[in-house]
């Protein structure tokens, strides 16, 4: 039965109304019109990238939910709206378009990059409005702060953080501070803002109006805000002036941070200021009076004073027996020994002395000191006669040479010379570095002592017997001995004899058997030719060891009396060079001679103080020997020419043969 009226019911439903034809053909007229109106109103032309505003119609423990007048709803995560604890639905926000349809078919926002755009945008603003903007101070970076404006985060150099230097930047970080935008690279999305500026602006005017009633001594309290190593900057109320290292204190100080620290409340007074370069000279010390101005009635020159070495130089040490008031010690002063070169080698910076006044001027405010004055002049005592008398032998040490000796000191304070002469007795010394080097001891003996003008002579070689009483006995005119030749130059040789002495040949003298020169470190047999103790020379020859012809040429007549006339050394040299030439010349020396010895009677006649006859006689004498003598003169002349001759003949003769 039931069945049946199902059957009858589906027969009469009306499919053809039911199956339409196309989408939407089953709407009226009015209802399409209605639906058309509906969609006019879905944002159709939402573009991506771009800052729209949306309501949110739902919230879950992930995402909230957005509509933003597109055909579907958008999803952002709960955790891009943490800055807004209190959101609920129906509130209004900013998001992002990332994508109007991903792979799922879904609009895609985000809230972050929506506040970052904004952020760039309010950023750009203030830079071209000049306008000032809030931060919060996330974090300390190298060379400043890290400041979060709008989701951005910004960097606040530290130079830009106050007008006075920041030496910790960790007190700035979790504070909010107002900046300005300085400089924006959006290639490398970095902004720079300054806090600096700000403050700057409210100083400009605290600056003008302290420098329109700055006066010179005036004091003014200051707080220090930074410290170099010639002074130190001090803040005084939005005026930077300097108080230079001298003008700290009255003594003398190497660095500021010796007395002063940062951030420390100060009185100066101005020195002095440059109102068109706005600067400002300070001085701490003239607020106090001068120490020298308030130095002991009692101190005077030869005083003792007791001080610290503030400083060292060259030329000496500077004593600072109170703050400010200073002595030098001149390098000359130190020691009574003459051979302190460096003060540094004497005291140093810090040491504690004691020292004598030796000159005071306190309206120039100098004074000279000397440290030698404790102790008493070694020339002053009573034992330096005794003690360095003539003869006496000592030890000291080698502190400087000449080219003519060397000083030896002794003791501190006292030195003697020791002349290259009185180095050796055997060698011949042209410079002292030959014999002996400085710092070096040597033994000597006191030769002479002038206490007066504080000079000593001292002598080396007198410390043994003189050799040459011995050397007269061995080297005799004639005696042959090997000798090696040490030396050469153009007027002969110098040869080392037994005994390590030196003597001396010529040239002409060193020529060998075989017509061949001796050369520098050769040993042959030399003839001594000549001998002189008071002159310490030898003169030697080779040549007269092997050559028959030469012979040793004899020693020269010993000068003349002193009545002798002039004419007398003449004849004697005029016989001494023809000697042994010819016949002619022997007959010649001997009338020369006969001649002579009346002139040599004359000599000792006078000497004696004979009785005035006598004299008259001898002087008449010598008159009538004068004539005689030119004679002899003028034949001893012809005889030089005709053996020089005779001679040049024999040379020539030679070559031939």
């Amino acid at each position: 039965m039931a069945e049946n009226q199902e059957k009858v019911q589906n027969e009469e439903f009306d499919w053809e109304a039911f199956e339409t034809k196309g989408f939407g053909e089953g709407y009226s007229k009015a209802k399409r019109e209605e639906l058309a109106a509906m969609y006019d109103n879905v944002a159709t032309d939402l573009d991506e990238q771009e800052v729209v505003e949306g309501t949110v119609v739902a919230i879950n423990d992930r995402d909230v939910v957005l509509n933003i007048g597109y055909k579907s709803d958008g999803l952002v995560p709960t955790n891009e709206f943490r800055d807004l604890p209190d959101l609920k639905v129906g509130d209004t926000v900013e998001v992002y378009v990332e994508e109007r349809e991903d792979k799922n078919g879904e609009l895609v926002l985000s809230r972050r990059k929506a506040k970052i755009v904004g952020a760039w945008e309010k950023i750009q603003g203030a830079l071209d409005n000049d306008t000032i903007i809030e931060g919060m101070v996330k974090r300390r970076t190298k060379g400043g702060l890290i400041v979060d404006v709008h989701g951005v985060e910004a960097f606040l150099p530290g130079s830009q953080i106050d007008v006075k230097p920041i030496r910790d930047f960790d007190v700035f970080v979790g504070k909010k501070m107002e900046v300005k935008v300085v400089k924006i690279n959006y290639s490398n999305d970095n902004v720079v803002v300054s806090h600096k500026v700000l403050i700057e602006k409210d100083l400009e005017k605290q600056k003008a109006e302290i420098l329109n009633n700055l006066e010179k001594g005036q004091v003014l309290e200051g707080v220090i805000k930074n410290m170099t190593n010639f002074g130190v900057f001090i803040d005084l109320g939005g005026v930077d002036g300097l108080l230079h290292i001298t003008d700290i204190s009255w003594g003398r100080i190497n660095h500021p941070e010796e007395v002063l620290k940062l951030d420390e409340k100060v009185k100066v007074v101005v020195l002095d200021f440059d109102e068109g370069k706005k600067r400002i000279s300070l001085g701490m010390k003239q607020l106090t009076s001068h120490p020298w101005d308030s130095l002991a009635s009692d101190l005077e020159v030869g005083s003792k004073v007791k001080g610290k070495i503030v400083n060292v130089a060259d030329y000496g040490a500077f004593l600072e027996i109170a703050p400010g008031v200073e002595g030098l010690i001149h390098v000359s002063e130190m020691s009574w020994s003459q051979h302190l070169r460096n003060p540094q080698d004497f005291i140093n910076v810090g040491d504690e002395l004691e020292a004598v006044v030796l000159t005071l001027d306190k309206e120039d405010r100098k004074m000279s000191l000397g440290i030698k004055q404790l102790t008493e002049d070694p020339w002053n005592k009573k034992e330096v006669l005794t003690k360095y008398a003539v003869g006496t032998e000592h030890k000291g040490i080698v502190r400087n040479m000449t080219n003519f000796g060397l000083f030896i000191e002794l003791e501190e304070g006292i030195d003697g010379l020791v002349h290259v002469s009185d180095l050796s007795w055997t060698k011949k010394i042209k410079h002292p570095s030959e014999f002996v080097k400085v710092n070096e001891e040597l033994d000597v003996v006191v030769l002479e002592l002038d206490v007066e003008n504080r000079r000593l002579a001292l002598g080396h070689k007198q410390l043994e017997e003189n050799p040459w009483d011995t050397f007269e006995t061995v080297f005799t005119i004639g005696s042959n001995h090997k000798c090696t030749i040490i030396s050469k130059n153009d007027k002969g040789a110098i040869l080392e004899l037994p005994y390590g002495i030196e003597g001396f040949a010529a040239t002409k003298h060193l020529k060998k058997a075989d017509e061949s020169m001796a050369e520098v470190g050769e040993s042959l047999e030399f003839k001594v030719l000549e001998f002189s103790k008071d002159d310490k020379r030898i003169v030697l020859s080779h040549l007269h060891t092997h050559s028959e012809e030469a012979e040793i040429p004899k020693k020269k007549p010993a000068a003349a009396s002193k009545g002798k006339k002039k004419s007398a050394p003449k004849q004697q040299a005029a016989s001494a060079s023809t000697l042994g030439d010819l016949d002619a010349l022997s007959a010649l020396k001997e009338q020369m001679e006969g001649d002579a010895k009346p002139k040599k009677k004359a000599a000792p006649k006078k000497e004696e103080k004979e009785e005035e006859a006598p004299k008259a006689e001898a002087k008449k004498a010598a008159k009538k020997e004068e004539p005689a003598a030119d004679e002899v003169k003028a034949e001893a002349k012809k005889a030089e020419d005709k053996a020089e001759e005779k001679k040049a003949d024999d040379k020539e003769d030679k070559k031939e043969d």
